[in-house]
């Protein structure tokens, strides 16, 4: 028989805004948290920013462990929430709604100095918890602060401009500079619709990261998308000073964000990260899947000779092994984007004739000549084998890898890339067997946390001779893996038979 006096926080129960904004649930806030000293808890100087506010559960479960950690130092208990409020807890709100929220969760009132305020200290509205509207600055078309597009978010002043306060402050300026925080914690905004086709967004987050870094707290703990981990849409930057920051310690890293947002999808999982300004070393990087802890490792962030995060701690061994055969990468061979200068929409038409050309298009089967091919003509009558541009749903362990022979006289579109030229039908063969093994998927997947598989995510895969036909045995035994190695890659492969791109009528 359930209990009537149940009585739900009601912060573990507001539905998201968007995946722009992800609303923290409590439990996760504690888990975070957890990453940083228990000293620190009984530290009544220590003082916490969260720059992007959005319900104040950070700055909420912060006061609720720095009233039990105080209680000896400052035994009254409304001197040590008028402490705490008043002089350790920080934060800037995202939006005028969220700092409302963000108030009434902590202070228990909208308005700081209100009646019905837990602290009776503040003489203003606004408390510690500020927010000002703010404006982007336009340059060449966008925001030289975030990046935002001119066009998409040029607004009136009565309309939300999402111009984030932490982001458009003049961190230099010295009222600012006089704000020194030991802790900065939080779950920034993750992108800005940038107004193209299909819901295009740049990336966010990584600028609130390098912004809280600038500030040089002791400590620095946000969750953000893992899509830095092996790509992004201009995260090379962010990416390269991250993994070269020995000051990381600790990476919790979730496979699926819906084991720490439920109900949200966010391609690549998500993950929080310990930042420790005085404590360098090698990074503790504990993997999630469906909830449950299935890796631990204490390792560098950055391999040798790799340019991205090697996200599962059980592929440094095989990727090492591999590497010692010093082989040319697939990647080598493969063709840019547009590899004959179609566009996706490019559908050729039905009718074919003796010098028409084949083309293999966006779920269908076109036929064009050869004065419509922009690009590589020469490549029209070799023998190929391609692979879509865009595959499956985004989890890499489970999308499918499909490649098709283009034979002599044929050609693609964009939605596909050119894997390679062979000479003949059986290497191309040979080659598309390759594709279809676990190795070769395995390998792929180390770098692929989204659906787009341009050439950099085959960079792990080593180049085979193919005269001979390789299956997964082959392959293992040729890079003396154990079983426990062979066993991982097992585990970790299981391609389900959906590709968005799989389907074309003739």
């Amino acid at each position: 028989m359930k209990s009537n006096n149940y009585n739900p926080d009601v912060l573990s129960c507001l539905a998201n805004l968007s995946n722009d904004e992800v609303f923290t649930p409590p439990s996760l806030v504690n888990k975070m948290l957890d990453l940083l000293p228990n000293e620190i808890w009984k530290d009544k100087n220590i003082t916490f920013l969260d720059p992007v506010c959005k319900t104040g559960v950070f700055l909420r479960e912060i006061a609720k462990r720095l009233l039990s950690g105080l209680e000896s130092e400052i035994p009254e208990k409304q001197e040590r929430i008028n402490h705490i409020f008043t002089k350790q807890i920080f934060g800037i709100a995202i939006t005028e709604l969220t700092s409302l929220l963000s108030r009434r969760s902590v202070y228990c009132s909208k308005k700081a100095n209100e009646k019905y305020s837990i602290c009776d200290k503040f003489e203003d509205e606004q408390g510690n918890i500020t927010y000002e509207k703010m404006y982007h600055t336009w340059e060449n078309g966008n925001c030289k602060f975030c990046g935002a597009s001119q066009d998409v978010y040029e607004r009136e002043s009565t309309s939300e401009t999402y111009a984030y306060p932490f982001l458009h402050i003049d961190i230099t300026d010295k009222k600012f500079k006089k704000m020194k925080f030991d802790v900065i914690i939080g779950n920034p905004p993750y992108q800005l619709s940038d107004g193209g086709a299909q819901a295009s967004a740049i990336p966010l987050y990584h600028k609130f990261v390098k912004q809280a870094i600038k500030l040089n707290p002791k400590y620095l703990t946000m969750i953000v998308p893992s899509r830095w981990f092996a790509g992004g849409r201009g995260l090379d930057e962010f990416r390269d000073e991250m993994l070269n920051d020995d000051r990381i310690r600790i990476i919790h890293d979730f496979l699926n964000a819906s084991d720490c947002f439920p109900g949200v999808e966010i391609k690549g999982g998500v993950n929080y990260f310990l930042w420790d300004r005085d404590n360098k070393g090698l990074c503790e990087v504990v993997t999630f899947e469906k909830g449950i802890e299935i890796s631990r490792m204490n390792r560098s962030l950055k391999e040798p000779n790799s340019d991205i995060f090697i996200r599962y701690n059980e592929s440094i061994s095989i990727l090492n092994k591999i590497r010692k055969f010093n082989e040319e990468t697939i990647d080598k061979t493969i063709s840019s984007q547009k590899p004959f200068g179609l566009r996706t929409f490019f559908k050729g038409t039905k009718k074919t004739t003796k010098n028409t050309i084949k083309v293999y298009a966006n779920k269908s089967i076109g036929y064009c000549n050869s004065n419509e091919i922009v690009q590589n003509l020469d490549w029209v009558d070799k023998h190929k084998v391609i692979v879509p541009r865009a595959i499956g749903s985004g989890d890499s362990k489970s999308d499918n890898i499909k490649p098709i022979y283009s034979e002599p006289n044929s050609c693609c579109t964009e939605t596909y890339v050119v894997i390679g030229i062979y000479k003949n039908k059986k290497i191309s063969e040979n080659v598309m067997k390759y594709i279809e093994t676990k190795f070769f998927h395995f390998l792929v997947t180390l770098r692929k946390n989204t659906m787009m598989a341009s050439k950099v995510v085959y960079s792990f895969v080593p180049t085979q001779d193919f005269e001979v036909e390789w299956t997964d045995e082959k392959l293992y035994k040729k890079y003396g893996l154990t079983t426990d190695e062979v066993a991982f890659i097992e585990s970790m492969i299981h391609p389900s038979d959906f590709n968005i791109n799989d389907d074309y009528e003739d």
